[in-house]
């Protein structure tokens, strides 16, 4: 689980690097997939992989 500080009042970390948090160097997450890393809320969410769905099984939709 990456955790990023961000403001979304002004806008820090959440789509480029903010110069107001300079004791923050960077997230990285290992996985059996690879390795992450990013500075900013948005590298996070893109590192993101969603899960692997059955294409071979009925479509199940929960109510």
């Amino acid at each position: 689980v990456a955790f990023v500080p961000i403001s979304g009042w002004h806008g820090d970390n959440m789509l480029e690097a903010s110069a107001k948090m300079p004791w923050f160097k960077g997230w990285n997450v290992d996985r059996k997939e690879g390795k992450a890393e990013g500075k900013t809320l948005i590298d996070a969410l893109d590192a993101i992989l969603p899960p692997s769905r059955p294409t071979d099984k009925p479509l199940r939709l929960p109510l």
